[in-house]
C-alpha cells in the first residue's frame, strides 16, 4: 500500500544554515521577517459581544537572553515573502498568511558590527506546529503588543510592530464604518 502526502503540509525539521545563498546589497546583508499576529477572542457574557484582542508571537534570542520576532537571511532562490515565511516556520513553528510589507529598516548588527537591511511583514497565523525546527533552542510566546513593545531587544522590529498595529486599526476602523454603513441602509429608515 502506498500513502500519499501533500508537500504543503509537511515542514522540513532542520533550518537552511549557511551564508554560500544569502543576499547583500552594497554589502549589506538583507534580512527579512515576519510578526505572527491572531485575534484572541474573549467570551464575556451572553447579553455582551465578544471582545478581540490582538496578540502577537515572540520569540528567544538563540544567542542572547532578549525576545525579538522570527527573522533570518533572504536567499537568492526566494522571494521576500517566501523567506519570511521560511524563517517565521523555522524560528517560532507557525504558518499563515504573509501580509503586505511592513517597512524597510537599515541597522547594525549587535554581534557582527555590519550593517544589515531589514524588510519586515506581518503574518496572520493560520496553524502553529506541533514540531518546527528550532524547537529545542528557542521558546515561542504570545503576548499582549505593549508586552511586545516591553521585551522587544531592537528598536526596529518596534517600529515595525507599531506601524503593524496602526495598520490593522485602520482596517478594523473601515470595516466598522462599513458594518455601520449596512446596517443604516438596511433599516429602511435610509433616505436613499
Amino acid at each position: 500500500m502506498v500513502a500519499l502526502v501533500s508537500q504543503e503540509n509537511v515542514v522540513a525539521l532542520v533550518s537552511r544554515t549557511g551564508r554560500e545563498l544569502q543576499r547583500y546589497r552594497k554589502g549589506r546583508r538583507q534580512v527579512v521577517g515576519c510578526i505572527p499576529y491572531r485575534y484572541k477572542i474573549q467570551e464575556q457574557s451572553s447579553l455582551e459581544a465578544s471582545e478581540e484582542e490582538l496578540e502577537v508571537l515572540v520569540i528567544s534570542s538563540q544567542k542572547g537572553k532578549g525576545m525579538l520576532f522570527p527573522k533570518g537571511g533572504w536567499e537568492l532562490d526566494e522571494s521576500r515573502k517566501e523567506a519570511a515565511l521560511r524563517e517565521t516556520i523555522e524560528e517560532a513553528g507557525v504558518r499563515g498568511i504573509v501580509q503586505g510589507k511592513l517597512g524597510k529598516w537599515s541597522f547594525k548588527s549587535k554581534t557582527h558590527d555590519t550593517l544589515y537591511e531589514g524588510y519586515m511583514f506581518p503574518l496572520l497565523v493560520q496553524e502553529q506546529l506541533e514540531f518546527w525546527p528550532e524547537q529545542h533552542v528557542r521558546q515561542r510566546t504570545w503576548m499582549s503588543v505593549h508586552e511586545a513593545r516591553e521585551v522587544c531587544q531592537h528598536w526596529w522590529m518596534k517600529e515595525a510592530l507599531d506601524r503593524l498595529v496602526k495598520r490593522l486599526t485602520a482596517q478594523n476602523q473601515k470595516l466598522s464604518l462599513e458594518k455601520l454603513s449596512l446596517n443604516y441602509v438596511g433599516d429602511g429608515k435610509s433616505d436613499l
